[in-house]
């Protein structure tokens, strides 16, 4: 040890600094001290190999091929013979026997919608799906805020259908998109889209998802906690698969009706890309909640590469209801009206006027608009904390969106007379 006490040229000295400077490069490269906890410490975190993924279509061909539920026989030539009743399905299993694991992810030229349609054909109007062959245990609508990103949403359409459906749940897709030129809000839109989705059925779990992020691994399951509300995209390619900071609830999360409800709803006053989602994860902290996350090695996310959108602050695009009708089959469409940027001065408004009115929903002929207001679940301050929300919605009539034989002569007629409103809920119908 004598030697150590000497000059900084003898060996052991030497030695040292070669021993420190492998320890500083081994640390680093492994990611830092997690990393080397992780390599150190065994840990119970599942393993995938995502160098040999899967067809995102795969173990789906048989369920196309199964037969048709068995209809109910006649009545005896009395009338008084009761109906027979087909037998219960079993309650599905739990994790799903289709899941592979890793998926394929294909983000150039994706398929034409009537392409994405033919390739999904259990999916009902609206985006609507139920196993044919056992009773979910899970039943989850999925609730994308959108506008003008048609590339992207055919996208996530066709890699989400058939992930979704090899977990065996119950599901509808809802896309919420932004009527108009006022700049994007996206936390607006999905209180939006969670009211009127719970509007047209009692989901278990909501999904918030962004438009440009595509799941890498059907392991990494659309159901919901019971106690705590989810964050799924822990590990995107954008940030190098790891958890960009501890509160970070931005990409793709979910809810029970109750834990929105306890923590009062999203902000509704961020107007523009970004911020939102802290916000939301402050409001989990203090209604007495916590964020819980799948493993990092199911929670990988692919995101769609695109032009930065320099807040979201004006669209130059207006929509089309041609283009709109085309995805009635996939998902429920929800146009929404959702105001203006207070932050904007009077002269650099958008003017609406030249807008017109709202477009049709998607494939929707014969629709209502309807207005409604979000519940106020505390005090006045209405759920977002930024007071009762007036909002215009045109949306296809409920039955349009229930009936898969619906035909498509029908959807593009007129209706004139009014639909019924839906479960007794409130809202006015124009």
């Amino acid at each position: 040890m004598a030697c150590c006490g000497r000059s900084l040229d003898s060996p052991c000295t030497l030695a040292l600094l070669v021993g420190f400077q492998f320890a500083f490069v081994l640390y680093f490269s492994l990611g830092g001290f997690r990393g080397l906890v992780s390599v150190l410490v065994h840990t119970t975190e599942p393993e995938f190999d995502y160098s040999r993924p899967h067809d995102v279509y795969t173990n789906l061909s048989h369920l196309a091929a199964l037969p048709p539920p068995p209809q109910q026989p006649p009545r005896d030539a009395g009338g008084t013979g009761s109906p027979g009743t087909a037998p219960p399905l079993k309650e599905c299993q739990m994790p799903s026997p289709l899941l592979v694991g890793p998926v394929s992810v294909h983000l150039a030229a994706p398929l034409s919608l009537e392409e994405i349609r033919r390739r999904n054909p259990l999916v009902s109007a609206g985006g609507h799906y139920r196993p044919p062959d056992c009773e979910p245990r899970h039943h989850t609508a999925i609730v994308v805020p959108y506008r003008n990103r048609q590339t992207h949403l055919r996208a996530l359409l066709y890699h989400l259908h058939p992930f979704l459906q090899r977990q065996q749940i119950h599901y509808s897709i809802y896309i919420v998109q932004q009527w108009g030129n006022s700049t994007f809000n996206r936390a607006k839109l999905l209180n939006v889209g969670v009211r009127e989705a719970l509007r047209d059925e009692d989901w278990s779990c909501v999904f918030l998802h962004d438009v440009d992020l595509l799941p890498e691994n059907d392991h990494n399951t659309y159901t919901c906690h019971k106690q705590f509300p989810t964050h799924l995209s822990v590990a995107m390619d954008k940030f190098r698969y790891r958890l960009p900071y501890p509160q970070y609830f931005g990409g793709v999360s979910a809810v029970t009706p109750d834990q929105y409800m306890k923590m009062n709803g999203f902000p509704n006053h961020y107007w523009g890309w970004g911020g939102e989602d802290d916000d939301i994860a402050a409001r989990v902290r203090l209604s007495g909640m916590k964020i819980v996350r799948p493993p990092v090695a199911i929670g990988h996310y692919k995101m769609i590469k695109h032009k930065g959108d320099r807040g979201n602050e004006q669209n130059p695009r207006r929509y089309s209801s041609t283009t709109l009708d085309e995805l009635e089959p996939l998902y429920t469409n929800l146009t929404v009206n959702i105001g203006e940027d207070p932050r904007l001065p009077l002269h650099k408004l958008p003017n609406q006027k030249k807008a017109g009115k709202p477009p049709a929903a998607a494939g929707a002929g014969a629709e209502a608009e309807v207005k409604s207001q979000i519940d106020q679940p505390r005090g006045s301050g209405g759920v977002g904390g930024g007071g009762t929300l007036p909002l215009n919605l045109t949306r296809p009539a409920a039955e349009k969106l229930r009936d898969p034989a619906h035909s498509e002569s029908a959807n593009r007629t007129t209706a004139t007379s009014q639909p019924p409103t839906r479960r007794g809920k409130p809202g006015v119908v124009k």
